[in-house]
């Protein structure tokens, strides 16, 4: 079976650090902007930016039903970010539509504004022992998950990584650390996917 196409969206965000991650943990990669592109790969990677800018760029680039109607399918989906608070069934105290891909629900820039960024050694045993140096900048936390969200990774009590089957998210940028790992983790869930969609 040939390495898996893993389309990065590709209308705002840190497009270019998701497509060199994802290809050095063994991915081909392709970017996303249409309905067509997303027809032509196994995954699809919402990297960071401004959660309504993108919700309304879906709208209008004909994606919003394509991408939910691929993840129903089974379409591995991982939400960096802001992609995590498009994934969100609802964010915190605000009436911000999003795509309702997983259950949890986000609080946007928890964390604090930009000047509050910060790296710290963060544990994700799904990783290994060794900690992973999550980036987080104007990140959102999880407040709720639902009863079948995975709780991955926390951050001062709030959940920071949580998967629903084939639908990651990530309050922090792994594309801009050079630890691969959850990269090579996501590619994990696509070649799940692959394999339970051929057997």
């Amino acid at each position: 079976m040939p390495e898996p196409m893993v389309g990065v969206l590709a209308l705002q965000g840190d497009v270019l650090e998701h497509v060199a991650a994802l290809q050095r943990a063994g991915a081909r990669t392709r970017e996303v902007r249409t309905p067509g592109d997303l027809a032509t790969v196994d995954a699809l990677v919402v990297p960071g930016g401004e959660s309504t800018t993108v919700i309304r760029l879906l709208e209008r680039f004909g994606l919003t039903a394509r991408v939910k109607q691929r993840v129903r399918e089974g379409m591995p989906f991982w939400g960096t970010c802001m992609g995590l608070i498009v994934a969100a069934h609802d964010v915190a105290d605000l009436e911000q539509p999003t795509l309702d891909l997983i259950d949890v629900t986000v609080r946007r820039n928890a964390f604090g504004r930009q000047v509050d960024s910060a790296e710290i050694p963060l544990a994700i045993p799904a990783l290994g022992d060794v900690p992973f140096p999550a980036i987080f900048i104007r990140a959102p936390w999880i407040e709720r998950t639902g009863p079948n969200v995975e709780l991955l990774a926390e951050r001062d009590g709030h959940g920071v990584m949580v998967r629903e089957r084939n639908v990651l998210g990530t309050s922090f940028h792994p594309e801009l650390t050079g630890d691969d790992r959850v990269h090579a983790y996501f590619l994990q869930m696509v070649d799940g996917a692959r394999a339970n969609s051929a057997a």
